[in-house]
Order: C-alpha cells, then sequence, then structure tokens
C-alpha cells in the first residue's frame, strides 16, 4: 500500500494563508438544511470554516456521525461544484454509492441523477449539464484520471472511508497530493472513522483535523431463561425471536 509517511519531499502543497478563498452564489433550487440531530451538524461551522481557509481537511468522527451525507452539504454550502465542476465523493462500494446518492438527493429534494447522481461500473446516472455533486466507487475515480489526469471537472474531492486504507484509496491519496501541487483551487476533504489521523495530516502538509463526535443510542438487555433443562439453544433462540415480535 502507498506509504502516507512517504510525502515526496520535492511537491509543496499550496500554504493555506495563501490559498485564494473563493465564494460562489449557492444554488437557490436546493434545499441546504441540516438534520439538527446530526453530531457532524453541530461541527458545520467548524468544518465549513477549514474547508474555506484550508486545501485539504481532515473529518473524524464515529460511523453514524452523518459525515458521508452532510459534507457534500456543506461544500454546496460554501458555492462548491458551481462554475461547470463538481463536487466528487468517493465510496469504497458501489451499494454506498448509490444509496448515499439516493438519500443526499432526497435531503435536498431534487431527483436523483440531476443535482445529485452517481456513477459505478457499467451505470452512469448523472447530468452532464446540471450534476453538482457525484458519488461515485474510488475506482470510478481513478479510471478517469486516465482522460482527465488533473480531474478539471471537479472543485471539490471528498474522499469517504479513509481509514479502511484499501489500495484504491491509497493510491488516490497520493494522486491526489501531487494534483494539488497543480491545481490550486481543488479543495479535498478526507473523511475517516477513526481519530487516528496523524498520518493523514502529515501527509497533506499540516492539515486541520476536525473530530466528530458519535452518537450513542440506548441499549436494553433481556434475558430469557430456558424452558426447562431440556430445551435446547435452538429452540431457546426461536422462542427468544418470537417474544422479541410481539
Amino acid at each position: 500500500m502507498f506509504d502516507l509517511a512517504e510525502s515526496p519531499r520535492h511537491l509543496r502543497l499550496p500554504h493555506p494563508s495563501i490559498t485564494p478563498i473563493l465564494r460562489y452564489s449557492t444554488p437557490s433550487h436546493v434545499n441546504l438544511s441540516f438534520p439538527e440531530d446530526l453530531p457532524v451538524s453541530r461541527r458545520r461551522d467548524d468544518i465549513r470554516a477549514a474547508m474555506d481557509r484550508h486545501v485539504v481537511v481532515i473529518v473524524c468522527g464515529d460511523t453514524g456521525s452523518g459525515k458521508t451525507t452532510q459534507l457534500p452539504k456543506i461544500a454546496l454550502e460554501l458555492g462548491r461544484g458551481a462554475n461547470g465542476r463538481r463536487i466528487g465523493c468517493t465510496q469504497p462500494r458501489r451499494i454506498a454509492a448509490t444509496s448515499v446518492a439516493a438519500r443526499v438527493a432526497e435531503e435536498l429534494q431534487v431527483p436523483l441523477g440531476r443535482e445529485v447522481g452517481y456513477q459505478i461500473r457499467f451505470e452512469d446516472k448523472t447530468d452532464k449539464a446540471a450534476t453538482r455533486v457525484k458519488f461515485m466507487t474510488d475506482g470510478v475515480l481513478l479510471a478517469e484520471t486516465r482522460k482527465d489526469p488533473d480531474l478539471r471537472q471537479y472543485d471539490t474531492i471528498i474522499v469517504d472511508e479513509a481509514h479502511e486504507r484499501s489500495l484504491n484509496i491509497d493510491f488516490i491519496l497520493g494522486y491526489l497530493h501531487r494534483t494539488l501541487a497543480k491545481r490550486r483551487d481543488l479543495k479535498v476533504v478526507i473523511s475517516s472513522a477513526t481519530l487516528d489521523a496523524g498520518a493523514f495530516s502529515e501527509f497533506f502538509g499540516g492539515a486541520p483535523v476536525v473530530e466528530v463526535e458519535g452518537r450513542t443510542f440506548p441499549v436494553t438487555d433481556l434475558y430469557q431463561p430456558p424452558l426447562d433443562d431440556y430445551e435446547s439453544l435452538a429452540e431457546q433462540v426461536c422462542r427468544a425471536f418470537e417474544s422479541l415480535g410481539e
């Protein structure tokens, strides 16, 4: 896998203090609302400020904190995905790319395949003129580098599930590191479910890390003793499921 500790020394990312802050008008036909019950919504101002001022931002938060669905919306709020370019969101699996795209389209109250779409192998549900947020597998993004080596169709790339550190994800991180040296207008957001973000931050020149708390849910322990000494474990498990449905 790509060793994040071996950052090419001859490449220099644009320093955050000299990164131009680009502001665009947010599309008025999308419903930009953020569910208050999601932990990431409570850190929205911090994430937005970090994305506005830095080239690369790392967002760490437990599964269920809302990173996957809300980060593209925060990018839209900043005016990204405008002027003919898109917000690209990578997912390790096809089912995640399609289902998350449907969820974000529903939250924005737009039809899937218009302002929000997805592309997986053998299926492209995007609109060339209208799509502003595109979900895709990491393999699709890698394939696009052959025809678009500088990723000019995107002004923002969100790499989700970066903690999985698959070969594709590591290759994308290394490729983005090199691309940022040429694309000063490109923003990169790395989303991870682990708090060990030091390697990501160091690799991208001390990129800021925004930590998002997870959500907890009440758990009730139910104990079911056997009816008698002769009831088998399989019978007891079946009885337990039946009691839960009552």
